[in-house]
């Protein structure tokens, strides 16, 4: 009679163990996003100064955003990287219970009319996990602390760049002119302004 107390205890441990798990899946897939808040656009043309056109091609860009990328705050279990192809990719995997998952989202970049750049996201996976897409976005944003004029934007799918508001030590500002991958021409305008000049 032990036997069947002992068994039945661990069967409804069990059943309560599997009932948690499903709960907490819903609830993170069905929980609802909320869209944050985007920086105001900035013109750089509004500011006196020198305007300079700078030319890049993908493996250069690729190196440069990765290494800025390696320098931002993260999760140890977490790791990414860009690969600028014929669309932006995000590479990475994540460790859980102790299996390393990977993740892969692809983003056609879009240049905005004042020269920042929004990444739309048009595949994503986790692993063999089918997950709403706004869900491993989401996932994404949790585990990476970004500057202010990146945001990320899971309800949209979409990552929002704001490149004329980059803080650079130079005080320049900058923005995209081009960002054509098929045919690797990228192509960013630096201002110089007057006033970091002296003028």
């Amino acid at each position: 009679m032990r036997v069947w107390n002992n068994w039945k205890k661990l069967f409804f441990l069990l059943l309560s163990i599997n009932i948690g798990i499903v709960i907490v899946v819903f609830l993170f897939i069905f929980w609802p996003v909320e869209s944050p808040d985007y920086p105001t656009k900035e013109f750089i043309e509004e500011d006196a100064g020198a305007e300079f056109t700078i030319r890049s091609g993908k493996d250069n860009l690729s190196e440069l955003a990765n290494a800025y990328l390696g320098k931002l705050p993260k999760e140890d279990n977490f790791t990414y990287m860009i690969s600028l192809e014929d669309e932006v990719k995000l590479l990475g995997t994540i460790i859980a219970f102790g299996a390393e998952v990977p993740i892969q989202i692809t983003f056609d970049p879009i240049v905005q009319e004042n020269g920042d750049l929004v990444l739309q996201s048009n595949n994503m996976s986790l692993g063999l996990l089918r997950l709403p897409q706004d869900r491993i976005l989401k996932y994404v944003n949790d585990r990476i602390d970004t500057p202010e004029w990146i945001t990320i934007n899971p309800k949209e799918e979409h990552i929002y760049i704001a490149i004329t508001q980059m803080d650079l030590k130079s005080n320049f500002r900058v923005k995209v002119q081009q960002f054509d991958l098929e045919n690797d021409q990228i192509s960013f305008r630096i201002k110089v302004p007057n006033k970091t000049l002296g003028l």
